[in-house]
C-alpha cells in the first residue's frame, strides 16, 4: 500500500478527486479524495501537483460539522 503523508505532491495520490459543483464554473476550489486508509486528502484545484493536506475521518467530520453550522462563515469574503 502507498504511504501517504502531509505535504506530499497531490498528483502522487492515487484516488478520485472530487470538487463541489458550485465551483465548476470558475474552476477554483478545494478538491478532496478519500484514501484507502479512511483519511481524506485535500488539494487546491488550481495547483493539482502541489501539496496535499491529509486529515483523519474524525478531523474531517469535526470540520464539516462546523462548516454546516456556519462556524467559518466570517472567514469567507465573496468578491463583487
Amino acid at each position: 500500500m502507498q504511504e501517504y503523508r502531509n505535504g506530499m505532491a497531490a498528483n502522487l495520490i492515487d484516488g478520485r478527486w472530487v470538487k463541489s459543483r458550485k465551483t465548476e464554473a470558475n474552476g477554483q476550489c478545494v478538491e478532496v479524495a478519500l484514501l484507502p486508509t479512511g483519511a481524506v486528502a485535500l488539494r487546491n484545484s488550481t495547483d493539482p501537483n502541489g501539496p496535499a493536506l491529509l486529515f483523519t475521518a474524525l478531523e474531517m467530520d469535526a470540520f464539516l460539522d462546523g462548516a454546516k453550522k456556519g462556524e467559518f462563515d466570517a472567514m469567507v469574503v465573496v468578491g463583487n
